[in-house]
């Protein structure tokens, strides 16, 4: 079966820095493949595209643009915050807010995101929310280990049931 809008994808692949010859930003082994629904949003537009049609044991290897990734780094993104946010019981948390250090935050809305520590202040910390691959060329490198059609349940669902599924949280 090949890869469409309605199959699910099991995959290694090792994500380096720019080339073949790059930094291994992230490897992903058999033991623990990435399981995905194809055609589901959540993946990169282009990283799908590159997919399309490939088949089960296939080999892949393709390098996206910073412009086809996650873009290019914005000021906008970087957000002078009150210390006292960081503050554990009243007490600055020098142990974790380390500048370089990425510490999970949420957003408003509640929604997880991560944040690199840029500075801290005298009573502002300046954090960096733009995401950790942004601005850099990514290089995939991979197979495909199993392409199988998406179940009726999967596709309402819009992810992969199963045992390398997930189970809802309530």
């Amino acid at each position: 079966m090949t890869i469409g809008e309605k199959s699910v994808v099991s995959m290694t692949y090792t994500l380096r820095e720019e080339s073949s010859a790059g930094q291994v930003i992230q490897k992903v082994t058999e033991d623990r493949p990435f399981v995905y629904l194809f055609g589901v949003a959540g993946l990169l537009p282009a990283f799908k595209a590159n997919l399309q049609g490939k088949t089960s044991g296939e080999e892949f290897a393709f390098t996206l643009s910073n412009e086809d990734a996650y873009g290019l780094p914005s000021d906008e993104n970087v957000l002078s915050l009150d210390k006292k946010i960081f503050e554990i019981d009243g007490v600055f948390d020098e142990a974790n807010i380390k500048v370089g250090e990425v510490v999970p935050m949420e957003d408003e809305n509640g929604y997880p995101l991560s944040g690199k520590i840029l500075e801290i202040g005298t009573d502002s910390v300046l954090v960096d929310f733009n995401h950790p691959l942004a601005g850099m060329n990514l290089f995939f490198e991979g197979k495909i280990l199993e392409v199988r059609e998406a179940t009726d349940e999967e596709m309402a669902h819009g992810h992969v049931h199963g045992p390398d599924g997930h189970h809802h949280h309530h």
